[in-house]
């Protein structure tokens, strides 16, 4: 579990704070998806949140949970966003792994309640 949550932590974490500072290929995903820099910058601070509380799940288990249901949320909402751009398969698997793999944490972490 340990090992899930690092890659979980690590992915998250990467892009959120890639989010939070605009960097420039971000800021172009952000007009891609119809986002403004704001708006982008928001989401990189709820991806940051969540990678920490993930982080943190195998000591405080609720916690880990709770930024795991985040951590899907923020990505039911990436895969709406592919979805209703037209999207192809390269695009969306991305979101759909790391809803599977946030998925299985969670399952895995509520286990130990």
């Amino acid at each position: 579990m340990i090992v899930i949550a690092a890659i979980i932590a690590v992915t998250f974490g990467g892009l959120g704070l890639a989010k939070l500072l605009a960097l420039a290929p971000m800021r172009v995903l952000a007009a891609k998806a119809g986002f403004s820099v704001a708006a982008y910058r928001a989401v990189g601070a709820l991806e940051v949140a969540g990678a920490v509380g993930v982080a943190l799940g195998p000591v405080v288990p609720l916690l880990g949970i709770a930024a795991a249901c985040g951590l899907l949320l923020l990505l039911g909402g990436a895969l709406t966003v592919h979805l209703r751009r037209g999207d192809g398969a390269r695009e969306v698997a991305p979101a759909v792994v790391c809803g599977v793999l946030v998925a299985c944490y969670a399952t895995v972490l509520s286990g130990a309640l």
